[in-house]
């Protein structure tokens, strides 16, 4: 790793830690995540998966928020390496996913439409509890390399500790009450991110974009933000949010 390579990683562990403020927006925590994972380490796209507390697993951040990436972290809540990563407590490492075709069917079947050869999914734990997982996309059947796997098991431990800044009493029913948040959050965030490339005739990833960068720009929660724009009736905020500059979402394989 170079030292421009060594400065850049060192940034995102700043700027990730510089998050972790009493008053912090898990929702906006867990897409930087997803976003320095995907600038900073040697993976194309990369999202997160957390647990409802109650059995299921939900897509709750994606480094491009493109509907091809969303369809393919949905289908992996059902199978594929995240599914594998959770059970185990351990970290799953797909070299090239055509291998695994009859194995993961739909998960290969959406990787492959969405540009992805190869796939790895590092566990978010909380002690023994699995409480979600990172997982890490290549566009070239060569897999993940370990230095990408282990740095990206260090931003899933960071990430996790950030969803865990709570008092240690009671911890189970906080967390779970901090993960329904924020897969509640997530549906909101649907919502408003479809109701803002409408008005605004954007692909999603743009109108995620353009809402992820007003609300740190003005320093407003993403969730708060979303709900804002999901329920309102007042085209001002719209027309506020589309006014950033902003340029044209290219996929992660271009």
């Amino acid at each position: 790793m170079s030292t421009e390579e060594q400065q850049h990683l060192a940034d995102t562990f700043v700027s990730l830690a510089d998050t972790l403020v009493d008053d912090f927006d898990l929702l906006d925590f867990l897409g930087l995540l997803a976003e320095k994972a995907s600038q900073h380490l040697n993976v194309a796209a990369a999202g997160v998966i957390l647990s409802d507390q109650r059995g299921g697993w939900h897509p709750t951040a994606t480094s491009h928020e493109t509907p091809e990436l969303v369809a393919l972290f949905t289908a992996q809540t059902y199978a594929g390496p995240c599914q594998e990563c959770v059970r185990t407590g351990s970290t799953v490492a797909i070299p090239n996913l055509a291998d695994h075709g009859q194995r993961w069917p739909a998960f290969a079947e959406h990787a492959t439409q969405a540009g992805y050869q190869a796939a790895a999914a590092v566990p978010m734990r909380s002690h023994r509890k699995i409480i979600g997982s990172l997982t890490l996309l290549n566009t070239t059947p060569d897999g993940v390399d370990e230095a990408s796997l282990q740095l990206g098991q260090s931003l899933a431990d960071m990430a996790t500790i950030g969803l865990l800044q709570q008092p240690a009493l009671h911890r189970g029913d906080l967390l779970a009450e901090q993960l329904q948040a924020v897969l509640h959050h997530r549906v909101v965030l649907e919502q408003a991110k479809g109701t803002l490339a409408e008005h605004g005739q954007l692909p999603p990833h743009t109108a995620y974009v353009l809402l992820r960068d007003y609300a740190r720009g003005q320093g407003q929660h993403l969730s708060a933000l979303a709900r804002h724009i999901a329920t309102t009736t007042n085209m001002d905020a719209l027309e506020a949010i589309l006014a950033q500059p902003h340029t044209p979402h290219t996929s992660p394989d271009a």
